[in-house]
């Protein structure tokens, strides 16, 4: 059986992507007001210096202070934060209002409490990417020490780890 590939489109890179599971992170950063949106994007680059990378779209309600900001927080949300991730994901929602919790952090950096784990990074680059950017940071401070299972996004879907 011949199989014809589909052409490339932006619906078939969703498709496909639909059929990767991903960790769920909240990056957060802080202009006149504190920003934040939900990321499966998520990247390890390097131990020495600790980079990390993820992709904003330059359409999104938070771009403006992320283009401005020096520093931004980095989330790694726990299976029980589905609503969080969902908060954080939604267009036009008050992502910092009740019952989010947070508080102050390193560099001025919006920190989300009851995460799996945090880092605060310096942003290094951001490196233009279609409708996106690539921003790369280096990793300034952290706390790894949240309790829990992480939280991932497959199917178009924040699901749990299933043992």
């Amino acid at each position: 059986m011949t199989v014809t590939p589909a052409l490339a489109t932006p619906e078939l890179l969703r498709s496909v992507f639909r059929r990767h599971a991903a960790g769920v992170a909240v990056i957060t950063a802080r202009g006149t007001r504190p920003v934040g949106f939900t990321a499966t994007s998520l990247t390890s680059v390097a131990a020495e210096p600790p980079l990390v990378s993820f992709g904003v779209g330059t359409g999104s309600s938070s771009w403006p202070v992320l283009a401005e900001a020096e520093h931004v927080g980095v989330h790694i949300l726990g299976e029980h934060q589905k609503e969080l991730a969902g908060t954080f994901a939604r267009s036009g929602a008050d992502r910092f209002a009740p019952p989010t919790r947070w508080r102050d952090g390193p560099e001025g950096v919006p920190l989300l409490d009851g995460v799996l784990a945090w880092m605060v990074c310096r942003v290094v680059a951001k490196v233009p990417a279609g409708d996106h950017r690539l921003v790369l940071a280096e990793v300034v401070a952290g706390d790894p020490g949240g309790a829990g299972r992480p939280l991932v996004y497959y199917q178009g879907r924040f699901n749990g780890l299933r043992d």
